[in-house]
């Protein structure tokens, strides 16, 4: 397996979400294998297309596939067919270009389907990271909201039938109950929000405020920078692109603003002079054992290969993270759930007991 099919490429912005309207990474890793196997089966690319053109008519993406099909019959060019289309993905687009003009789109298409398949995962993995949590914050709030509107007021009318007018500990359970329903529901509202604005021109904003106040997200966004930038490079070197232009180009598709600053600090650094491993390093994107593995890697002209599999390398301990932080924040929330609710009923189940044992 070439080192292309083992490599991940960066995330798309959120202008190349909004250009392929809709269609799912696992359907674009589909395409890419699609168009890889015309490729391996030597067949004429517009006479493949058309193929996949009828084999997904009934399909949503069916149009897509069909301006596709007619672009390449017209210009012979499956890059120009799809950036003249305007609705898939920037990164794909231009990753099909070089595939083309250094005469490895077989190549470039396994890539990017391993690419989509692999991003299809792991946001797979944030959706349930994300998910899970909300629905037990919900529950958390509902179960509250239940117990201080409904289930309380029986038990003060029932006390105070009994003759306890006034009981300070019930007082105190309420506003518990109050308190941790007001906290719990702002955070699933600042959850929610954060969601919403990162398909947002203010998507940066939010990514840096989540990384300050979370440092586990910033470590894991750390992470997924280093898989990124490391893979694309691979992928760029690997394809016969001197350093320089790997770099203006890793730079230019990389969505994190800061990473792509870092990216153009190595072209600098070797603008003046320096290694290519040096520049690596002093950008502090990758780990002190991995900077030494891509210093060997140069020094055996092997940067390529190396660069591979930190990116994977990279990629499976964000996989490996987002699992551990599920587990911890799935037990953490039930454990708040029953000790809130236990809480609640406590104050309430106490004074009654109280006063049964004093009959």
């Amino acid at each position: 397996m070439s080192d292309l099919e083992n490599t991940s490429v960066p995330a798309e912005t959120g202008k190349t979400k909004k250009a392929h309207k809709g269609m799912s990474a696992a359907e674009l890793s589909t395409f890419c294998g699609q168009v890889a196997l015309i490729l391996e089966a030597g067949l004429p690319l517009y006479d493949g297309m058309e193929t996949l053109a009828g084999a997904d008519a009934a399909s949503g993406n069916a149009d897509m596939y069909r301006a596709a099909s007619r672009g390449v019959t017209e210009t012979g060019s499956l890059h120009d067919a799809l950036k003249a289309d305007g609705r898939w993905p920037e990164y794909l687009v231009e990753m099909v270009g070089i595939g083309e003009r250094s005469g490895q789109l077989e190549k470039v298409m396994r890539g990017l389907e391993s690419y989509y398949a692999r991003e299809d995962r792991i946001r797979s993995s944030v959706t349930g990271a994300v998910t899970y949590p909300l629905v037990l914050g919900a529950m958390l709030v509902v179960i509250v909201l239940i117990l201080l509107l409904f289930v309380l007021p029986v038990f003060r009318r029932t006390l105070d039938s009994m003759g306890v007018a006034d009981n300070a500990l019930m007082r105190v359970g309420t506003v518990i109950g109050w308190i941790v329903m007001a906290v719990v529901g702002v955070l699933i509202l600042g959850v929610i929000a954060a969601l919403v604005l990162l398909r947002t021109k203010k998507r940066d904003r939010v990514i840096a405020l989540g990384q300050r106040l979370v440092p586990p997200l910033r470590r894991l966004s750390r992470k997924l920078t280093a898989s990124r930038v490391a893979s694309v490079l691979s992928m760029m070197l690997s394809g016969g692109f001197q350093t320089g232009e790997a770099l203006d180009m890793t730079a230019n598709v990389i969505g994190d603003a800061a990473a792509a600053e870092k990216v153009r600090g190595i072209r600098q650094h070797l603008e003046n002079g320096g290694t290519f491993a040096d520049a690596v390093n002093e950008t502090g994107l990758f780990d002190e054992l991995h900077g030494r593995m891509i210093k060997m890697g140069s020094a055996t002209g092997r940067e390529d290969q190396v660069l591979g599999k930190l990116g994977e390398l990279y990629e499976e301990q964000v996989e490996d993270d987002i699992t551990r932080m599920v587990s911890i924040i799935e037990p953490t929330l039930v454990a708040l759930l029953a000790v809130v609710i236990g809480a609640v009923l406590l104050t309430v189940l106490l004074p009654m007991a109280g006063i049964l044992s004093s009959l």
